[in-house]
């Protein structure tokens, strides 16, 4: 029976975890959940999400045509931290038991390792989801001009986000391996990852 390693990835904004991702999926063809976009597809999918959320928010959380209404979602997370925690928990338990479901899959189908990619890995409770957690840190000068240059947006308003995440030092605290991009070649610590991996397996 294979039994299948589930591989956590996070990293603070502009470590450059998407790409890191994306390159171990191409090199090692590891199959990758990525914890955002499936959390946008749950909101709209899971009948019990819509339930909670549209009772928390208001029938205005979806549109006529069913989908999230994106900026009375973003007013009322921004409003206040304590809306925030409210969405989160009701969120986050459903993207754990999605994981779970999805590397059960993975299994099924002959899948040695499997990636979760997740920004707030550890905030959201993830941890008990993955068997090994691999953190992307960047020096924070080039993590800020990558941020603002991918989302379009201000040094303030980027260093407000980077601010209101872990720090490096917080995720290392409960990583098993960092990876550390900083513009050189990263296949030489994909390659000694990949050995960690098959040493767990």
């Amino acid at each position: 029976m294979n039994s299948g390693l589930v591989c956590g990835l996070t990293g603070g904004i502009g470590s450059g975890k998407s790409y890191v991702a994306r390159l171990l999926h191409t090199l090692y063809n590891i199959p990758v959940y990525d914890c955002d976009r499936e959390a946008r597809r749950l909101m709209v999918e899971s009948d019990t999400i819509r339930r909670r959320l549209a009772a928390l928010i208001g029938p205005e959380a979806y549109t006529a045509d069913g989908q999230l209404c994106k900026p009375v979602i973003a007013r009322y997370l921004f409003a206040s931290p304590q809306h925030a925690t409210q969405v989160n928990a009701i969120v986050h338990p459903a993207v754990k038991a999605d994981i779970r479901s999805w590397a059960e899959q993975q299994r099924q189908a002959g899948a040695s390792y499997m990636l979760v990619e997740s920004a707030i890995l550890v905030e959201a409770g993830f941890l008990d989801a993955v068997d090994f957690v691999v953190a992307v840190e960047a020096p924070e000068e080039l993590r800020l001009e990558r941020a603002m240059q991918r989302d379009n947006s201000t040094a303030q308003q980027t260093r407000q986000r980077m601010d209101s995440q872990l720090t490096d030092a917080q995720r290392r605290a409960h990583s098993h391996f960092i990876i550390t991009n900083d513009g050189q070649p990263l296949q030489p610590q994909l390659q000694a990852l990949m050995q960690q991996l098959q040493a767990r397996l």
